[in-house]
């Protein structure tokens, strides 16, 4: 897998006649070598060639858990008083490398790295390697959907855990650390991102953060949490209501429900994804909640918790077998709360399944 992986990025630099490509983010590291390391400030960098064969650099501390990893190629470690860039030139060196042309993620590289970078290939042209790691990751693999369905598994745990901690004058922070407490329990190291637990008014809050703020009769509770695990993140959110529910917030709840399962009806192969947006959007707009859906309704989900392909209605690119992704529309309306359904979808040959399973009928929690 790995080879295939180095081979297919290594392809694409001699069809493009680039010389060298410099990955530096920890995920396309991890996707390329199966490797995972957060290196903080320290040079991460994995240099793959046209011609010649690749090679890692890392801090030497984590040198053997890169090996242990399983990349079958040279490993360069060094010490924090040592100069990375040194070595990476000796190395440039020895495989005889004059660049003309080197690719970078554009979007995530450092001005700094991206000198130190340029002053080993002088004079070269720089271009993107983003949109080549895009379209590798973009399709998953059999072992990709294994992890990422035992991940939405622990997100569906996450939501129950967080439900029967529900009482009267719990506060949205302690359900968070009885969330991530029992998670942890599981093995669960890291979260996606944080989790959202909120509580009545907040809960309209499409990013809202978690408080003091204490539940009370009447209030929507809305989760929004994920995992990772293995290097792969999972992505649920669940509204519920607590002990009563009005007519204006069974409403809201109806709707996102119905505008999320009929985007989940249209996902299989060869649709449009910007149809999925529109689809879900004109549902909510038709009841008259349009100014209150701000967001896309999903985005792509894999090694990051926001990858390819974006979910919007301006995308034009066609559903494949393979792609995660998620729906999750949502209604927002100040002074009342919020509602988001969100679900984590696999493209199959021929439709879809859902990896997240947790129920998403309307329930009032007693």
């Amino acid at each position: 897998m790995q080879k295939t992986r180095l081979s297919s990025l290594s392809d694409w630099l001699k069809e493009q006649d680039i010389d060298v490509s410099f990955i530096s983010s920890t995920e396309n590291v991890f996707y390329l070598t199966n490797f995972y390391t957060d290196p903080h400030e320290r040079l991460l960098g994995l240099f793959v060639f046209k011609q010649e064969e690749p090679f890692l650099i890392c801090p030497g501390m984590e040198v053997s858990q890169a090996k242990a990893a399983g990349f079958q190629y040279e490993i360069i470690g060094y010490a924090d008083h040592e100069d990375p860039w040194e070595k990476v030139k000796i190395a440039f060196e020895k495989r005889g490398l004059k660049a003309n042309k080197a690719a970078v993620e554009k979007e995530l590289l450092s001005y700094s790295r991206a000198e130190q970078l340029l002053q080993l290939v002088e004079g070269a042209t720089i271009h993107s390697v983003e949109e080549k790691m895009n379209q590798l990751r973009l399709i998953k693999d059999e072992k990709e959907l294994k992890i990422m369905e035992q991940a939405a598994q622990l997100a569906d745990y996450g939501v129950q855990v967080g439900i029967e901690a529900l009482q009267s004058g719990i506060t949205e922070m302690d359900v968070l650390a009885k969330i991530e407490y029992e998670l942890k329990r599981k093995g669960i190291r890291e979260m996606s991102f944080s989790t959202m637990v909120l509580f009545g008014e907040k809960s309209g809050q499409p990013h809202g953060n978690p408080g003091l703020v204490s539940l009370k009769t009447g209030d929507f509770v809305l989760f929004d949490l994920g995992v990772v695990l293995d290097g792969y993140c999972s992505d649920i959110t669940r509204t519920f209501a607590y002990k009563e529910i009005s007519s204006k917030q069974t409403d809201i709840y109806e709707t996102v429900l119905k505008s999320q399962l009929k985007a989940l009806e249209a996902s299989k192969p060869g649709t449009r994804i910007g149809e999925l947006d529109q689809i879900a959007r004109d549902i909510i707009t038709e009841s008259g909640y349009g100014e209150y859906f701000p967001h896309r309704l999903g985005h792509g989900l894999g090694i990051s918790v926001h990858e390819y392909p974006s979910m919007s209605h301006t995308n034009n690119d066609l559903l494949q077998e393979g792609m995660v992704y998620t729906i999750e529309p949502g209604i927002y309306v100040p002074d009342i709360g919020g509602v988001r359904i969100e679900d984590d979808v696999y493209i199959t040959k021929d439709s879809h399944v859902t990896l997240t399973k947790f129920p998403k009928e309307l329930q009032i929690i007693k």
